[in-house]
């Protein structure tokens, strides 16, 4: 009987030893669930789903993707930042909620770089610049001088404060110095479609968003946000070659977990993201969509943390000269 008791106690005090590695061998047991802190249907939940998809197959369960939209994606990371660290509550999320939102809101609920353990990197956004298509313009150089022309008159629209084109279009207009009106919607839909019919001049919106309203000729391309130009608009010079030097903004997206989640998980995760950026079809249909996808190096969760510190470094102290006041 002694020896009995002797063994269960031994075997529990085994249990409590053991290492996190024998939390992740039994990891995931149940549906991961993946918070993405805007509506469904705009770049960041397509790509979530896209490798939400495929890592669930190397994982053996499902990721479900949860958006949880509102304040700038400030509540669905906040509601991700602050879960269980198990590793069944993730975040996938681009720079804005991140760095960006530093800038533009008094307070957080949430630090960036305490909160939050990177899993790895996505997938990067390129980022266009788009016009109504009867705006009298035909390339960036009479864009611009439009702009400097018709300053307070003209309008540019954005998906949001804190959206990839408030960021896109506020780092355009400060740097060609000018003074437009700005128009931000609930989302990315409704700006494109204003923008369709008209009811708005120009935005600089990602890639994805924008391809295929350039394509059936209901907007016109005037410039690409990276230094290189697109596969998929070789005609459309970069804003920087156009004469806009030092225009570069992309949009990189990212998975996280709540801080304190084991490190076994973390690799368990990261595994699982490489093996989905790995797969030829992903990389096919992401290509499609201009996402640049990251190499190996890139997407481990130490470079992520580095992007994040630079992105942070690079654009809060940007967006205040701008002279953006934070909400």
């Amino acid at each position: 009987m002694k020896r009995r008791v002797l063994l269960a106690a031994a075997a529990a005090a085994g249990l409590a030893a053991a290492p996190s590695g024998t939390m992740a061998q039994a990891y995931p047991s149940k549906p991961i669930q993946v918070v993405v802190p805007f509506a469904a249907g705009g770049p960041t939940d397509a790509l979530a789903r896209i490798l939400a998809a495929r890592m669930s197959e190397a994982l053996g369960q499902p990721m479900i993707v949860d958006n949880v939209g509102g304040a700038g994606g400030t509540i669905g990371v906040n509601k991700a930042a602050k879960a269980l660290p198990d590793g069944y509550t993730i975040l996938f999320t681009h720079m804005g909620t991140l760095a960006v939102n530093i800038a533009l809101y008094k307070t957080l609920p949430y630090d960036s770089q305490k909160d939050l353990e990177p899993v790895g990197l996505g997938g990067t956004n390129p980022m266009v610049l788009v016009a109504k298509k009867d705006l009298p313009v035909k390339d960036f150089a009479e864009f611009q001088a439009w702009a400097k022309a018709n300053q307070k008159k003209a309008q540019y629209g954005m998906a949001g404060i804190g959206a990839a084109s408030h960021l896109g279009g506020l780092m355009l207009n400060n740097m060609m110095k000018v003074d437009v009106l700005e128009i931000p919607y609930k989302g990315t839909a409704p700006a494109l479609n204003d923008l369709v019919s008209g009811q708005f001049d120009y935005m600089v919106d990602q890639a994805v968003n924008v391809l295929p309203q350039i394509q059936s000729g209901n907007i016109k391309a005037l410039g690409v946000s990276t230094l290189k130009r697109l596969p998929q608009l070789p005609n459309v010079p970069t804003i920087d070659e156009a004469g806009l030097k030092g225009y570069e903004v992309t949009i990189w997206n990212g998975f996280f977990a709540p801080k304190g989640t084991p490190k076994d998980i973390l690799t368990r995760l990261n595994q699982a993201l490489v093996t989905a950026l790995s797969d030829e079809k992903i990389r096919v249909r992401l290509t499609e969509l201009a996402v640049d996808l990251p190499d190996a190096k890139e997407a481990t969760p130490d470079a992520l943390r580095e992007q994040l510190k630079a992105s942070i470094d690079k654009w809060v102290p940007a967006i205040k000269a701008a002279g953006v006041q934070p909400q």
